[in-house]
């Protein structure tokens, strides 16, 4: 289930420089979050859908490659974005 464009339209004007910046690190996060957020209901309904919970898990790869690049480059964003998104305890 992909996240719908005016969701995408509406995480990109948060955490983007402007409303076409879509290559940060900040944004490509958040998508990735909103996307998996969306994800996870459905595997409690379908427990044996291995398929997309193969894709699931290259979401949350995906995710934290970006996560740990944005912690190397700058410390601050990575915690701001980690507490906006609540990803972290």
């Amino acid at each position: 289930m992909p996240v719908p464009k005016e969701q995408k339209q509406q995480i990109i004007s948060k955490y983007g420089k402007s409303p076409q910046d879509t290559g940060t690190p900040e944004v490509q996060i958040a998508i990735l979050t909103a996307h998996i957020n969306a994800l996870s209901p459905h595997f409690n309904q379908h427990t044996r859908d291995h398929h997309n919970r193969l894709g699931l898990l290259k979401l949350v790869g995906k995710r934290r490659r970006l996560l740990d690049y944005l912690m190397k480059k700058d410390i601050e964003r990575y915690r701001k974005i980690i507490q906006e998104l609540d990803i972290r305890k």
